[in-house]
C-alpha cells in the first residue's frame, strides 16, 4: 500500500519501520520540525526523521498545516506535495500538530492514528502517564479512524497492554510502542475487513498534557497515589521532594506506599534507613527507594542516606 507516514517521537519510530519492513510503499514522511537538545541546544532531528533518512524516505517540517493559521506557505506546500504523492492511507502516530480537514480527506483511504490507550478511555495527550497515575491494570494500543474530534473516530483495531504494579511511564511506553508497530501493521493487512466500530458514549475520560508544576509532589495526598504519580512522571517530568536539609527539591524515581499509617504531619521524615526514606502523606507512608541530588546522580535510598540526615 502507498503511504504517508506522520509521526515525530520514538513511540512512532517503531511504527514507520515496521510498515516498512511489511513492504508498504512510503514515498513521504511528516515529521516535527528540529528541536533544540542537549547541553548545547543544537537543533535535533526526531527519531522519526532519522528513521525516514536512515532509509532514503523524503521528509517535510511544516511547521502547521493550518491553511489560515500562522504559516499558510509551509501548509500550502505540504497539500502540494501531498496531493502529487497520492496515498492510499496516511499512518499518524504522536505527530505533534493538529490535521485540519483537507488533510483528513485527502488519502483515498483516510487517515489511520495509532493511539495509545484502549479508547474512549483516555482521550488526548498524555494517555500513558495518565493511565498508571489513575491506578488502571490494563490499556493498549487503538487503530482508530481519524475524524474532526479530539481522538474520537471510528475504532479499527486493538491491543491489550497490562500495566504491572511497578511499571513505569518509560516501560509502558516501550510496550505499547512495540504494540502500536504491530497493530497498525494487522490493520493494514486486513483494511478492507475491519468493519469500523463507534466508540462508546460511556467511559470517556482525557488524559491532559502534564505540566511542569505537576513534578513537585503533594504530600497531603495519599501515599498510594503519590507512588502512582511517581512511576507515571518516569522520566518525565520527573518527580520531585523537599527534604530537610537541601535546599533544592530531590527527584524521585523509585517509591512504594507503605502498609501503615502515618500520624505525623504530611512531609515529616520518618525513619531514612538503607531500606528507603519513609515519608507522612496525608494518608499512609511513602517510602522513597531511589533518589538523586539536583546536579547529582541516581542513588539507591542506601547509598543516598549515607550522605544525608534529615
Amino acid at each position: 500500500m502507498r503511504l504517508v507516514f506522520a509521526g515525530t517521537p520514538d513511540f512512532a519510530r517503531l511504527a514507520l519501520q515496521a510498515l516498512l519492513a511489511a513492504g508498504h510503499e512510503i514515498p513521504l514522511v511528516l515529521t516535527q520540525p528540529d528541536r533544540p537538545a542537549g547541553r548545547g541546544l543544537k537543533l535535533t532531528p526526531s527519531p522519526v526523521k532519522a528513521a525516514a533518512l536512515a532509509a532514503g524516505i523524503e521528509v517535510a517540517q511544516p511547521r502547521s498545516l493550518r491553511l489560515d493559521g500562522r504559516y499558510p506557505d509551509e501548509a500550502q506546500a505540504a497539500r502540494a506535495r501531498l496531493a502529487e504523492v497520492a496515498p492510499d492511507v496516511m499512518v499518524v502516530a504522536a505527530y505533534g500538530l493538529i490535521l485540519p480537514r483537507w488533510t483528513l480527506e485527502l488519502p483515498a483511504r483516510g487517515c489511520l492514528n495509532i493511539h495509545a490507550s484502549l479508547l474512549p478511555r483516555w482521550r488526548g495527550a498524555a494517555p500513558i502517564q495518565r493511565a498508571i497515575e489513575a491506578g488502571d491494570t490494563r490499556t493498549g494500543v487503538t487503530i482508530m479512524q481519524m475524524d474532526d474530534g479530539l481522538d474520537t473516530g471510528d475504532m479499527l483495531l486493538e491491543r491489550v497492554v497490562p500495566i504491572g504494579p511497578d511499571t513505569t511511564a518509560a516501560e509502558l511506553h516501550d510496550a505499547l510502542a512495540l504494540a502500536g508497530a504491530e497493530a497498525i501493521v494487522a490493520a493494514l493487512a486486513d483494511l478492507g475487513s475491519l468493519a469500523p466500530r463507534k466508540q462508546p458514549e460511556t467511559g470517556v475520560t482525557y488524559a491532559a498534557k502534564l505540566e511542569k508544576a505537576e513534578a513537585a509532589l503533594d504530600l497531603g495526598q495519599s501515599a498510594e497515589l503519590l507512588a502512582r504519580r511517581i512511576r507515571a512522571f518516569n522520566p518525565v517530568p520527573g518527580a520531585t521532594v523537599r527534604l530537610p536539609g537541601l535546599a533544592d527539591p530531590v527527584k524521585v524515581w523509585r517509591a512504594q506506599a507503605l502498609d501503615e499509617a502515618g500520624a505525623a504531619a504530611p512531609g515529616t521524615v520518618l525513619r531514612a534507613t538503607a531500606q528507603g526514606v519513609d515519608l507522612a502523606t496525608g494518608q499512609g507512608v511513602l517510602r522513597l527507594l531511589e533518589l538523586q541530588k539536583a546536579g547529582g546522580k541516581r542513588q539507591p535510598a542506601d547509598v543516598f542516606v549515607r550522605g544525608w540526615q534529615p
